[in-house]
């Protein structure tokens, strides 16, 4: 007989290929002295620097047993992130020039940064000593931040819990701001020497023989990122996007659409948000500063332009692209040889729409759309039945505004799904680091990006339990209401399950107690059988009337996205986006995908600005002769 299938709760499923991320388990706190964390942070570096220079024969010994070095692009051209000793002294071992980080040293510049008595944990019983980090390596200069604690196992000694590295910048190919910023004029006699706007009007067209180095599809905040970074560092790029304007990808959704991240979280590379911004961004606002970021920013972008085809040509290692574009109602084709292409459509793919759903063709409401697609109810509704497949985001705004506007409205909840309220969000996970009090966003992503995700579902499991805590009111009311709710994968929270899958949340800023107040109904735990002409028959029988039907159901993987556009062949090449890989880093995201010359990049604002620094040195390293698409 066939052993039953495991059924997995749904809070815990993971992508496809994508392996589980056990938690962290904290050392056993020592008890505590009073210690002069500089002091302690010195003596680590040195010891740290004398295992570098000499050959590291002894470096396990300075991280505990249970330990985490996450680097980024400093030991290697990748990303990693190695658990215990072992693990640690195996890389170092295997770099036969020696460590490609030459030296640490402690970055006291800032009071947040400076060697200084800290927690590991979220609960705050976990006590050790942390500290910004300065690092130079053998191409150039990074930022890093250790934590240490005692180990009870030997006499007490300081031993890195986790340790971060980053590389910044490479020596000889820094950004071209602060010091290093364009003159901005130009002393000559000739007579035709051109002005600010006609080099500009000269870029952005691809005028003469220039050409793209790297082509970016896609203008939301991931490619004004990508694109922002490239060219600080010299590199010329290309946007293609196939909405008529700059910010369309945000502006063309849902009427009531806001930002369920706070400003503070938000910042784009090299140009914050002014302090007058609203904490919660509506979509139509963050449209128009994308229009004004690409301008001051001096981005080349074509609009309303597709690929119509693309070949990737493995001997010469560049791209052959055909563009078409259309300009005030006519077409014109362009081609160009990119050296890479970045895929910046979204960190998910195509829209998830069930189409196979007996009887969808039937309907004969008034919509049945995917939530993509959704762009406002119709005002005087009098009555009429909205039904919302999904129970997230989107599906919560959309439910809102329906009501908002007169309809009857039910939301199809067919698992569980995530809460929190976006206050419980801010004053948990958010304070004091981005908040108004907070570190400035280059110190605060530091902090953020150097704990290893095995330490943030460690520490996210403690903080959820609190804002379950303070949202136990909300909560109790959903239940009552019939809402099934979970607590992210293993009890991790949204932010982990934002990493895990992609989605299965809500961060509430309103909709909830709609719910919990009978306004906005719930079906709950059923699946979709058939669509009758006015209505929706559930597995159990039951029988739903439905004037509009809206299926907030998600995206497919952005590896769909690359098949649509660049073909089967590219596709199966890459590798599985989003999740993690066996080190818990996120899957051929902001690195290398499998396919030379080809990246994949997206996320939120946040995600956005910090990897865009790395995949951008990535591309100038590759194209200075510094790394190899091949290195490890």
């Amino acid at each position: 007989m066939a052993a039953a299938a495991v059924q997995v709760p749904s809070c815990n499923r993971m992508l496809p290929g994508s392996h589980a991320l056990e938690p962290v388990h904290y050392p056993k706190p020592v008890p505590s002295t009073a210690v002069n964390p500089e002091v302690v942070v010195t003596d680590w570096v040195n010891l740290f620097n004398k295992q570098v220079h000499g050959g590291g024969s002894s470096l396990a010994k300075l991280f505990l047993k249970s330990s985490y070095w996450r680097d980024l692009l400093c030991l290697t051209w990748d990303f990693h992130t190695l658990n215990g000793p072992e693990k640690i002294a195996s890389l170092f071992k295997t770099q036969s020039s020696g460590c490609r980080i030459k030296s640490l040293a402690i970055d006291g510049t800032s009071d947040v940064g400076k060697p200084q008595a800290a927690s590991v944990n979220f609960n705050g019983d976990v006590k050790g000593v942390q500290s910004f980090l300065t690092l130079d390596t053998d191409v150039g200069r990074g930022r890093g931040l250790v934590r240490l604690l005692q180990d009870p196992k030997d006499n007490g000694k300081w031993k890195a819990f986790t340790l971060f590295t980053a590389l910044q910048e490479m020596e000889g190919y820094e950004e071209l701001n602060g010091e290093r910023r364009p003159i901005g004029t130009e002393r000559s006699s000739r007579s035709d020497r051109k002005n600010w706007k006609e080099k500009r009007l000269a870029e952005e067209n691809l005028e003469g023989d220039l050409q793209p180095t790297v082509l970016i599809v896609g203008s939301g905040q991931g490619g004004l990122s990508a694109a922002a970074r490239l060219k600080q560092l010299g590199i010329t790029s290309l946007i293609v996007d196939l909405n008529p304007c700059v910010g369309d990808n945000w502006r063309n959704r849902y009427h009531q659409l806001v930002l369920h991240d706070a400003v503070w979280y938000d910042h784009m590379p090299y140009l914050n948000f002014p302090s007058n911004w609203p904490i919660f961004t509506p979509k139509d606002k963050l449209a128009e500063w994308f229009e004004i970021y690409a301008k001051v920013m001096e981005l080349n972008i074509w609009c309303s332009t597709s690929i119509t085809a693309s070949n990737w040509d493995e001997t010469a290692q560049s791209w052959t692209v055909e563009l078409e574009s259309n300009k005030n109602g006519s077409k014109e084709s362009r081609t160009i040889h990119p050296r890479h292409i970045i895929q910046a459509t979204g960190a998910s793919g195509e829209p998830y729409f069930p189409s196979n759903i007996e009887g969808i063709a039937d309907f004969r409401g008034g919509r049945l759309v995917h939530s993509s697609k959704f762009d406002g109810p119709q005002s005087n509704a009098n009555g009429k039945n909205a039904v919302i497949v999904g129970s997230c985001n989107s599906a919560h705004d959309i439910a809102q505004d329906y009501l908002e506007h007169g309809y009857k409205v039910t939301m199809v909840q067919r698992s569980s799904t995530l809460v929190i309220t976006s206050q419980s969000l801010i004053d948990v996970t958010m304070k004091g680091l981005y908040s108004e009090d907070g570190p400035s966003v280059e110190d605060a992503d530091l902090i953020n990006y150097s704990i290893p995700n095995a330490v943030l579902k460690r520490q996210h499991t403690e903080c959820t339990r609190e804002m379950m805590k303070r949202d136990a009111p909300i909560l109790r009311g959903l239940l009552n209401a019939g809402f099934a709710l979970d607590s992210g994968p293993d009890a991790s929270g949204l932010m982990m399950k934002y990493l895990h899958r992609g989605g299965g949340y809500y961060i509430d800023v309103g909709a909830s107690q709609l719910i919990a107040d009978g306004k906005i109904k719930i079906k709950q735990g059923q699946e979709i059988s058939r669509i009758n002409a006015h209505s929706i028959t559930f597995a159990d029988g039951v029988e739903l009337e439905a004037d509009e039907i809206i299926f907030a159901t998600g995206y497919q993987n952005m590896r769909e996205t690359a098949r649509k556009i660049f073909g089967d062949e590219l596709a199966e090449r890459v590798g599985d986006v989003w999740g993690f890989d066996e080190e818990g880093e996120t899957r051929s995201m902001w690195r290398r995908s499998g396919h030379p010359g080809f990246w994949f990049f997206g996320g939120n604002l946040a995600l956005c600005r910090y990897y865009s620094r790395l995949l951008a040195l990535q591309i100038k390293a590759l194209e200075v002769g510094l790394m190899k698409y091949e290195d490890v």
